[in-house]
């Protein structure tokens, strides 16, 4: 009966809401990372150390995404996000109240998880509200990252100053309550896919249709989300330090990863309109191509005018691959299913991005330079685009026409 709610301007309303919680929920992503020289300071450990309780907030993220994405689909958005934001206030409280490295690596569990809450699941559900800018809807959400990158490091950074990271963290604690919780109260309506009755039978879609098992596909699109992910880490994780190695300082990697992030957030936008255009699979292809394009014009191009140009082409480039998993994924799969399974392969891009990252490093500590390093990524992003096109290829393979109605972007093969 809520049918006509999909891109209504209730519909609209909701993203609006969604993006709110995805920022705020993105300091999950963020916090740790400005506060670490401080807390490497207080606590008297090695920078090995200090860094692991990233390690720990990215692996809960990564397992998080499924256990939230689980829960939504049974249980509606609202309590992932209620559960979500709990477990932010007890992280950041913990965190704050530490008294060693140990402990303090320990609450950043529950930061993982918090964080988990604000991104694979909202995914999945705004998906189910929009069927004609199905991708624009997507695109936006999957911004929410990208501007929590933008606003919380500056936000911590002044508040560090003048408080202290430890009453930050308890103010972080207190801010992510006050705020989220009476958001995820906005987010009650069960969305119409889940509503509808006749929800299942409008999948047109299948796996069947690319000749493929559910789990086969799926499975294809998790090694997909670790490739590209891999591929992706590598300027992300390593372009400050590659700045360093070149002579410009830090403080030039920091601002071409800012520049890379604010482009990233005009490619989830433009990727979103050309997604409900194209669909998923053309959209994975062109982004995944793209990406690999400016990982290769990293290897002969090292000036600080040409890195500041990659850097931004990168962003621009690359920020509209994850969320096509989201819509390939609503394409190919039915509604009720949408939130784990979004959440898997979020889940495999947030565990190629930690193994792109270590390898990367690993890779460096051999050679003495990044360049094997960015030859490593554009090989993964090599088997992100094989898989892309093979699927795109085997969507074509038959007859296929658009349907009318029910979930956009579906096809069904004919004869």
């Amino acid at each position: 009966m809520t049918d006509n709610l999909v891109d209504s301007g209730y519909a609209w309303y909701r993203l609006a809401v969604g993006l709110t919680l995805s920022t705020i929920g993105g300091v999950g992503s963020w916090a740790m990372v400005v506060v670490l020289p401080a807390v490497q300071a207080e606590f008297g450990v090695a920078r090995a150390d200090a860094s692991l309780p990233y390690t720990v907030t990215l692996t809960f993220f990564a397992l998080g995404s499924i256990v939230w994405g689980k829960l939504s689909d049974r249980a509606g958005i609202r309590v992932p996000v209620t559960l979500g934001a709990l477990s932010l206030a007890i992280g950041y409280a913990g965190a704050a109240w530490s008294g060693g490295i140990g402990l303090y690596t320990v609450f950043h569990v529950f930061v993982g998880f918090g964080t988990a809450a604000t991104f694979a699941p909202l995914l999945a559900h705004m998906s189910l509200w929009f069927e004609k800018r199905r991708g624009m809807a997507v695109g936006i959400l999957a911004s929410g990252n990208y501007f929590a990158g933008a606003i919380w490091p500056l936000v911590i950074a002044h508040f560090m100053a003048s408080d202290g990271w430890r009453a930050t963290f308890y103010g972080i604690a207190v801010f992510v309550l006050v705020t989220m919780l009476p958001l995820s109260l906005l987010l009650r309506r069960p969305p119409p896919h889940v509503d509808a009755a006749a929800s299942a039978a409008r999948v047109a879609g299948t796996p069947a249709a690319l000749g493929l098992s559910p789990s086969a596909l799926q499975t294809l699109l998790v090694i997909a989300g670790v490739a590209c992910c891999v591929a992706m880490s590598m300027p992300q994780v390593h372009l400050v330090a590659y700045c360093g190695d070149l002579g410009y300082g830090p403080a030039r990697g920091a601002q071409m990863l800012s520049l890379m992030l604010a482009f990233g957030i005009v490619s989830r936008l433009a990727f979103g309109v050309i997604c409900d255009r194209i669909g998923g699979l053309r959209t994975l292809l062109i982004g995944s191509a793209l990406q690999g394009l400016s990982l290769l014009l990293f290897l002969p191009f090292d000036g600080l005018v040409s890195l500041f140009v990659i850097s931004a082409l990168f962003g621009l480039f690359q920020g509209g691959i994850v969320p096509s998993y989201a819509i390939i994924i609503r394409e190919y799969f039915p509604a009720r299913e949408a939130g784990v399974r979004v959440g898997t392969v979020i889940t495999a891009s947030l565990f190629g991005m930690a193994l792109g990252g270590w390898m990367s490093g690993a890779i460096f500590d051999l050679t003495g330079s990044y360049q094997a390093a960015f030859v490593n990524g554009i090989l993964w992003n090599l088997a992100n685009v094989s898989i892309a096109l093979w699927l795109l290829r085997r969507s074509q393979a038959g007859p296929v026409k658009r349907m009318g109605g029910g979930d956009a972007g579906i096809t069904q093969a004919r004869g």
